[in-house]
């Protein structure tokens, strides 16, 4: 299926520019939409064009938002002031594109496959009639997840699904911090909160296999590859903790997928959200051998694996999840993922009230690292 992609710039209530993009089939109307929450220092238009892209030949319009100081928005690079100022600005883009309320669009680029050169025009996103009644889906990655998560919590009537690939919702018990190193960096970071100082290993050779892929996204100059700043870090870990303690308070239907070869964010994050949650309809799938970059990293044929599940997943939802059922769980229980995949609940010997719990074999694994 052919798609229009199309790249604008909005500015959010502090000022700032920010960079937005969307990838849009090329039929009379999407199946639904899906906006995309990218991850710690990543972005959407290079790194996330492997998602909008295949989603958008699925007949779903995509919409992409780089956070500030992250890819081609403007603002200090990778400084997390505010987690919140993140879930902010997406919640007003995304509800914008819905028809939901007024953002501010400074100018747009479009162009079609084939077409190299650029067109220039002005879009106006409150005025998207077509989408208004149309299934809203988060799609999030590592830290998107947890946005996608508190986008959730901030409106949780307001969508109708998440995907969520290795998400950072729970800090794991093998990489938290101690509580004193804590309150030491805390003591800090009003002093110097832009101060590079933790230190982290390249998570880059950590988190893709695929060789050829890994260079690609190291050679892309807008994902931030230096130290986490010392705020951006502590912002991270409050989000993470806060999410780990209301888990139980998500309730809308998510898949929730993750390689159990993962050593940036422990897929035991991912159990954890999917045993905890409140939600009617909840998926999960841990994928044998795979990394953490399970949509960019991979090699193809693993690739085309997580995009089947995941266009399958929101196939069987674009049309049947209505505000009636998000905001009525009462209501008839909502269609579960396959029934071809073993639960884990029944390889185990364990009941399984609601859901489906996919899991491969476990594999040794090595140190892991916190979800950056």
């Amino acid at each position: 299926m052919a798609f229009e992609y199309q790249e604008d710039h909005v500015r959010n209530s502090r000022g700032t520019l920010l960079f937005t993009c969307r990838w849009l089939p090329l039929i009379s109307s999407p199946k639904a939409l899906v906006f995309l929450c990218h991850g710690y220092g990543m972005e959407c238009s290079g790194f996330m064009r492997e998602c909008g892209t295949r989603l958008a030949t699925a007949g779903y319009a995509v919409f992409g938002i780089d956070y500030e100081g992250h890819g081609r928005s403007k603002g200090a690079r990778c400084y997390i002031k505010k987690f919140e100022n993140i879930v902010n600005d997406c919640s007003n883009f995304f509800k914008s594109i819905c028809g939901m309320c007024h953002y501010l669009v400074i100018v747009g680029h479009y162009y079609l496959p084939n077409v190299p050169k650029f067109t220039t025009r002005r879009l106006n996103f409150a005025a998207q009639e077509e989408y208004r009644d149309k299934s809203r889906f988060l799609y999030g990655e590592s830290m998107g997840g947890a946005v996608a998560l508190l986008l959730h919590k901030k409106d949780p009537s307001f969508w109708n699904g998440a995907v969520l690939a290795a998400p950072m919702c729970k800090i794991s018990e093998k990489v938290k911090p101690h509580p004193v190193v804590v309150n030491i960096l805390t003591k800090m970071e009003e002093i110097i909160p832009k101060w590079k100082i933790v230190p982290t290993k390249d998570v880059i050779d950590s988190a893709f296999k695929d060789p050829v892929k890994r260079e690609v996204i190291r050679n892309n100059k807008l994902i931030y590859q230096d130290k986490p700043r010392l705020k951006t870090a502590l912002e991270m870990l409050r989000t993470s903790i806060s999410l780990e303690d209301g888990l139980n308070e998500v309730t809308l239907p998510f898949f929730v997928l993750h390689g159990e070869a993962d050593i940036v964010t422990d897929p035991e994050v991912s159990k954890a959200l999917y045993e905890k949650a409140s939600s009617k309809d909840k998926t999960i799938k841990l994928y044998p051998g795979m990394w953490h970059g399970l949509t960019s990293g991979e090699p193809d044929e693993n690739i085309e694996i997580v995009f089947a599940d995941i266009t399958a997943w929101l196939d069987k939802r674009c049309n049947a999840v209505t505000f009636e059922q998000v905001l009525c769980p009462s209501n008839q229980g909502f269609e579960k993922f396959d029934n071809a995949m073993v639960s884990m609940a029944a390889t185990s010997g364990r009941t399984q009230s609601s859901g489906t719990y996919l899991c491969g074999l476990k594999r040794p694994r090595t140190q892991r690292r916190s979800a950056m």
